[in-house]
């Protein structure tokens, strides 16, 4: 029997350039509080699976937990039984399903996308393609939903020449990230039947940019023994901050022109002692209590990538049938022994002075300064780049090592 391998492959890349898009607003919308609560699920869904990540390793991380969770609301469409529930178990979409209405789901990702890309001077493209290989069958109900709810793309291919389809499915990554990322695939299994890829990518233009003449070489410090020069950006302005006493860290928000911000999450010492309390409710808390004042920020530029085998990480977040035998993907073809063998997500962020090319009680203090305040911004921190009307997490991670890719 011949293994179906369906490889969703994410690239998230934030970089300063020239490409431009115009994206409209559906007609018809669910109310804002059903997007936000999709927005607010997908958050928490977010931080479980940074700590699954971040068991692993002591490393830089990036992710886009949209693109990501965009990738499995298609499969919900594909799938059935025990695989459907484990997806939206996992992902924490759960509470949002409707008996009898499969769709239900999709089309929140449909209209939380809608609303987040309404404003045409936001630069975010989200596309999914399915490329199949000329002798797999799709169920056709399932080949118009993923064109309704995602726009998808549909391209047949030879997967046996796999030079020719290697070249083929990097050109439409090419086109989706703006040139940015052009060789992401460099071996292909001939077996492949289909491959399913979702691209989201991300320009962004700060509402108050940084000076490059103000750029400086300053020291960043890993730990108590390791210490980089970074280069450190430079910037005296009002920005919306707080303090979170319980946790021990401090946040900053850097706004965008577009409707997206960044905000900083900067721990007051060991960063691992706090990652574990990092929950959407705290989250909100965190933006709802900004309060503007004068402050002086230094925070370095950085620019990392990372690529993750998700296959090997959502089993132990209870997404494991969809990657055996007993995979129920019965909504997507009716050839037996289905399965997803394999799920790949790289994420590329670059962040200079222009911009990004890129449930214990919490007690949260705001101390206002006539005169400004430092945010140095020169050891281990967490940022979170989202949409400020839904609360959409467009991607998160931590820096470790400015310095390192």
């Amino acid at each position: 029997m011949v293994e179906q391998k369906m490889n969703v492959v994410f690239f998230f890349h934030l970089y300063m350039c020239t490409y431009m898009y115009t994206l409209t607003l559906a007609e018809t919308q669910l109310p804002i509080a059903s997007i936000q609560d999709l927005a607010f699920k997908n958050m928490d869904f977010s931080m479980n699976l940074y700590r699954r990540i971040s068991s692993f390793h002591d490393d830089n991380i990036i992710f886009s937990p949209l693109s990501i969770s965009t990738a499995f609301a298609t499969l919900t469409l594909a799938t059935d039984g025990i695989t459907r529930d484990e997806i939206l178990k996992g992902f924490n979409l759960e509470k949002l399903d409707v008996v009898g209405q499969p769709e239900f789901i999709p089309k929140l990702f449909q209209y939380l996308h809608e609303n987040i890309t309404h404003d045409a001077s936001l630069k975010l493209d989200q596309s999914t393609a399915l490329f199949l290989s000329h002798s797999f069958e799709m169920e056709s109900n399932f080949n118009e939903q993923m064109k309704t709810f995602f726009h998808s793309n549909i391209s047949l291919v030879n997967f046996t020449d796999t030079k020719a389809s290697i070249n083929v499915i990097n050109e439409y990554i090419k086109q989706k990230t703006g040139n940015k990322v052009s060789e992401f695939l460099t071996s292909l299994d001939p077996f492949t039947q289909l491959m399913l890829i979702n691209t989201i990518f991300f320009q962004g233009e700060w509402k108050v940019p940084f000076n490059p003449q103000h750029t400086r070489t300053r020291p960043f410090y890993i730990d108590n023994y390791n210490v980089v020069p970074v280069p450190m950006m430079f910037l005296v302005d009002k920005f919306y901050t707080a303090e979170d006493m319980g946790l021990g860290a401090q946040v900053l928000k850097l706004p965008y022109k577009c409707g997206v911000a960044m905000l900083i999450l900067l721990p007051n010492s060991d960063y691992t002692v706090i990652e574990d309390q990092i929950t959407a409710k705290r989250f909100k808390l965190w933006v709802k209590t900004l309060q503007k004042t004068k402050l002086e920020v230094n925070m370095p530029r950085f620019k990392m990538e990372q690529t993750y085998s998700l296959h090997r990480i959502l089993p132990s977040m209870g997404v494991s049938t969809i990657f055996n035998t007993a995979a129920n993907l019965t909504r997507l073809s009716k050839d037996k022994g289905i399965k997803v063998s394999e799920v790949l997500h790289k994420a590329v962020i670059e962040v200079d002075e222009l911009g990004t090319t890129a449930a214990a009680a919490t007690r949260v203090g705001i101390t206002p300064y006539s005169l400004p305040r430092t945010f140095q911004i020169n050891r281990p921190f967490f940022f979170f780049l989202y949409h400020e009307e839904t609360y959409a997490l467009l991607f998160m991670g931590r820096v470790i090592d400015p310095t390192k890719l």
